[in-house]
């Protein structure tokens, strides 16, 4: 059965939309701002996402952009108020599947829905990360550093993910803190060199290299 998020904060659509859905056979879970989708969307639970622009919190072109810059492939409809040209064009290249404006026919939703589910169907499921000697099963969310069965913790495992999705890049304190954590912290704080130091203890001191000034990368082909 699919799973479908709901980003709306207007009770009275959220519960239209959830109501019709449950009706045509998906599960679903209703969140009411933009910072709740965001935290939600980066689980990796739902199979599509129907994300409202006008939000509290994170507004929906923020909430699509950062779960596309963390890679999440989740197709993703906006339904939104805005009719403007500008903005369908600014949230279809900025991640969103598609795009329909309220006032709306349900009948019309449920269609795009059942088509993007499809779509995303035929799509090869990326289920296994590899860099070098390093690889993460995002099914069984285990971690492996050569022939070493690596247990993480359910914050190392997105860490390590989000390293493994971006291999060679300079990740700075500030991203990881959005795309694990999910929001910010005093800038002032050691959340993320902590959480540095515990993957290198588990992985390997040479799997995580420190960009001074700049932050962390993991090695496009990390050593042997």
């Amino acid at each position: 059965m699919n799973r479908i998020l709901i980003v709306e904060d207007e009770e009275r659509i959220a519960s239209f939309v959830e109501k019709g859905l449950r009706a045509g056979g998906f599960t679903t879970t209703v969140v009411g701002d933009g910072d709740a989708a965001y935290e939600y969307g980066l689980t990796g639970g739902f199979d599509l996402i129907v994300l409202d622009i006008g939000l509290p919190g994170r507004d929906g072109f923020t909430v699509l952009r950062e779960l596309r810059e963390a890679r999440v492939t989740v197709p993703v409809i906006v339904l939104t108020a805005r009719d403007s040209v500008r903005d369908t064009v600014a949230g279809l290249e900025g991640g969103a599947d598609d795009w329909m404006t309220k006032p709306f026919r349900f009948e019309e939703l449920l269609a795009r829905v059942r088509l993007r589910l499809r779509t995303a169907a035929r799509a090869p499921e990326v289920t296994m990360l590899r860099s070098g000697e390093l690889t993460l099963d995002l099914r069984t969310r285990r971690a492996r550093a050569g022939d070493r069965l690596v247990d993480l913790t359910a914050r190392e495992f997105v860490l390590l993910e989000l390293f493994l999705r971006h291999p060679g890049q300079v990740l700075s304190r500030e991203q990881i803190l959005s795309h694990v954590w999910g929001y910010d912290f005093d800038p002032g704080s050691n959340i993320v060199d902590v959480y540095i130091r515990a993957l290198r203890k588990k992985l390997g001191a040479e799997q995580l290299e420190t960009v001074r000034g700049m932050g962390y990368r993991l090695p496009a082909a990390a050593p042997r």
